[in-house]
């Protein structure tokens, strides 16, 4: 592969400065980029670099090739492939994350959501219900259930402030392990549309999801709607 003076390869060179002019804002989710033959001419290197490039970009959902069309900026997806915040997982994809709190109240009366937190049927739970948005768009609604208990400090202010991970990291000393996700299809209902911006029955994305602790204490509970077209569940299979 064709490598510039200073040692990157020319296809990185081709990538770096596509996703300079989308960080930037020059090119948005919808714009057409610079066909394989443009880009070959613009970089002085091979048509087979240039869609190298372009091929690169795809895999890592940054770009969308239509055939007979062209190559457009994709819209910004979330990969399911690492137990990171929200916020972190904006971050990695350049976009800066903000959470709208619906709701903040204590229940008692949850009694399947007590079970997967390992609690009493009857305890009290915390249950937070956020719309999570990336760069002013919608992404996702969730709906969190903690221990009241065990977190009695948590309040909605201090949740509307800042990442609950880094709250719950930093004020509470939880460490993060691992979580046991339950994914699934489901059609968003009137509500729901309206919160995420798209149509009524919509698919998106469910998931069940419970987060555990270094100590293996069940921490969060997670029920999640998140918009398909905007997030990628990546799964990789050992024979």
């Amino acid at each position: 592969m064709p490598r510039s003076p200073n040692g990157t390869p020319a296809y990185k060179r081709i990538q770096s400065a596509i996703l300079k002019r989308i960080e930037r804002g020059h090119l948005k989710p919808g714009d057409v980029v610079d066909s394989e033959r443009e880009l070959a001419k613009i970089h002085h290197v091979s048509l087979m670099t240039a869609r190298h490039a372009l091929a690169v970009l795809e895999r890592e959902g940054m770009v969308e090739r239509r055939r007979g069309a062209g190559t457009f900026v994709a819209p910004p997806k979330i990969h399911f492939n690492k137990l990171v915040s929200f916020t972190e997982q904006m971050a990695s994809r350049g976009l800066v994350a903000c959470s709208k709190v619906l709701s903040f109240s204590i229940v008692n009366d949850e009694q399947e959501v007590a079970a997967r937190l390992a609690l009493a049927a009857s305890a009290r739970l915390i249950r937070l219900q956020r719309l999570r948005l990336g760069a002013d768009e919608p992404f996702a609604l969730e709906t969190c259930y903690l221990s009241a208990e065990e977190f009695a400090g948590l309040t909605r202010a201090s949740v509307e402030r800042g990442s609950l991970f880094s709250i719950l990291e930093h004020d509470y000393g939880i460490e993060f392990a691992h979580t046991d996700d339950e994914v699934d299809a489901t059609a968003a209902d009137t509500s729901t549309a309206r919160l995420l911006g798209i149509a009524r029955g919509e698919p998106l994305l469910r998931t069940r999801q419970v987060i555990y602790s270094t100590k293996g204490k069940a921490t969060i509970y997670v029920l999640g709607l998140y918009r398909s077209d905007r997030h990628t569940l990546l799964i990789r299979r050992f024979r």
